[in-house]
């Protein structure tokens, strides 16, 4: 045991002393390589150092060239700016030279035209002191001679110069008194004698009796049991008759009459005729009413339209379309103030053409122009606007001439008149319609009607007058152009016409023409 044991210990020294020496072997085997390696480290960074040198050597000479590519660059450069500006400035100064010889020239000039000037003021300044000495000569001169005057004729220069101008002033006024009024008296003298003598032939050689229509027909019946059989069950029988007709059937408790009440006249003689074959028939019920209306209205048509061609024949109007005659056929039911329409259209046709005939017109177209001037009156319940307009229109359709045109749609001043014939037809209008007895209004009423009228236009502000014309058909307003305006004149216009309208009660249309005149008088002394 012991053995093993000093066997054991000397292993272990022996397993440290080599230990130890592998220690110290690798220590000493460690710094060699170390300081090979260090050998190595160093040699390595001194090539690297020396390639730094280099390349450091390399950039700078790089950079060196560098630098003087970009002096030798910029040098250029600076020498072409240089040259540039030079240039430049050259060009610059001949501007300038050439400029400063311009200046030169207008200084010379200006100059010259200072001493012109200076020379012409002298001129104008020895001319004035001339006309100086000449004006106080002549003032010396007229002068004497006015005091000369004075002292011959006693009088002052004020009562002089008075004299003069009133005895100027008293001959040419007399003098232009005289011809003023000659040329008057021969004018009037001349056209009043005319015109008197061409109207008052017209009127001698035409005359029509008058008949006169009214807006009601009256029929008779045979007794009150009729009326109940008019009136039906319930009313269905009058109800009918007012449908199928289109008026208006009035059954009071007057004995033995019926009214019938339409403003159209066509329609109201279709329903007297068809009340009166009703009754005498005996048979009264909606569909028999409706047979007998229809029968009735084409029986009536055929008597417009045979009505339409005598009048024509009776005026010796030819040529006329059967649509114009028929609507002269209507004209036989229109009454106008109580006047027959269709008579009254007659009536101006002989007028006018007898002053046409008197004047060397043609009679014919004034003929013709007299018998259709009215026709608008026909259709005037179904078309909007005047007759004069609503008449121009439906002729037109039937290629009337102009001058029958114009003469229908300006014998009432709506259009301005374009040919002789046009204020004729006007002229034989007024005195077929002012004949005494052509209409039942009267002259009191008439009166009254245009007073009121004038006298609703007066109470605008503004207006100063006004005046009813064409029979109260049109209104004339003349205001102050100081208080109104064009857009207020306007205004005032229409305000006028829809207070006629609400206040009055009148047949056909009334115009209203309102006048805002601007005077400006200067005196030339």
């Amino acid at each position: 045991m012991l053995v093993l044991s000093q066997i054991g210990i000397t292993g272990i020294v022996m397993f440290v002393a080599g230990c130890a020496a592998g220690i110290s072997l690798t220590y000493f085997l460690g710094k060699v390589v170390n300081r090979t390696r260090i050998k190595t480290i160093q040699a390595d960074l001194e090539r690297q150092i020396e390639g730094a040198k280099r390349e450091a050597e390399n950039i700078i000479k790089s950079a060196q060239l560098e630098a003087a590519s970009e002096i030798i660059k910029k040098k250029e450069e600076f020498s072409a700016e240089v040259a540039q500006t030079r240039n430049e400035l050259k060009m610059t100064e001949r501007r300038l030279s050439k400029r400063e010889d311009a200046l030169d020239k207008q200084a010379e000039m200006l100059a010259e035209r200072e001493k012109q000037i200076q020379s012409a003021q002298q001129s104008f300044a020895d001319r004035k002191k001339n006309l100086e000495i000449r004006e106080k000569d002549l003032t010396a001169t007229i002068q004497q001679q006015k005091a000369e005057l004075l002292k011959i004729s006693g009088l002052n220069v004020e009562d002089a110069k008075r004299l003069l101008l009133q005895k100027l002033e008293d001959e040419c006024e007399h003098e232009m008194n005289a011809i003023i009024q000659r040329k008057i008296d021969e004018t009037n003298e001349n056209a009043e004698v005319k015109c008197r003598e061409i109207i008052c032939s017209a009127i001698q050689r035409y005359a029509a009796e008058q008949t006169c229509e009214v807006t009601v027909s009256t029929i008779d019946i045979p007794n009150d049991e009729m009326k109940g059989r008019i009136i039906g069950r319930e009313g269905r029988n009058i109800r009918a008759f007012e449908h199928a007709t289109g008026v208006d059937v009035i059954v009071d408790d007057t004995p033995g009459v019926i009214v019938i009440s339409g403003f159209n006249p066509v329609r109201r003689e279709v329903a007297r005729l068809s009340m009166e074959r009703l009754i005498q028939d005996g048979r009264i019920h909606p569909s028999r009413i409706e047979e007998i209306v229809e029968q009735t209205h084409k029986d009536v048509t055929a008597k417009i339209a045979q009505i339409g061609k005598e009048a024509a024949v009776e005026a010796d109007v030819r040529g006329l379309n059967s649509k114009i005659i028929n609507e002269i056929g209507v004209l036989h039911f229109r009454t106008s103030y109580g006047q027959n329409v269709l008579r009254h259209s007659i009536e101006v046709a002989f007028l006018g053409q007898i002053m046409a005939d008197q004047l060397g017109l043609d009679g014919t177209i004034a003929r013709r122009a007299g018998f259709l001037h009215d026709i608008g009156k026909a259709m005037d319940h179904e078309v909007e606007g005047g007759h004069p307009s609503i008449g121009a229109n439906y002729l037109r359709r039937f290629g009337e001439s102009e001058i029958i045109l114009n003469a229908v749609e300006g014998h009432h001043g709506d259009v301005p008149a374009t040919n002789p014939y046009t204020p004729l037809i006007a002229a034989a209008d007024a005195i077929s319609a002012s004949r005494p007895g052509a209409r039942r209004e009267t002259l009191e009423r008439y009166i009254k009607r245009l007073e009121k009228l004038e006298e609703i236009a007066k109470t605008f502000s503004g207006v100063e007058t006004s005046y009813a014309i064409q029979a109260g058909r049109e209104i004339r307003v003349i205001v102050d152009a100081k208080n109104i305006d064009d857009a207020v004149a306007a205004k005032t216009a229409r305000d006028i016409a829809k207070k006629i309208e609400d206040e009055l009660t009148y047949p056909g249309e009334i115009k209203v023409t309102l006048l805002r005149e601007v005077r400006c008088v200067e005196y030339a002394r």
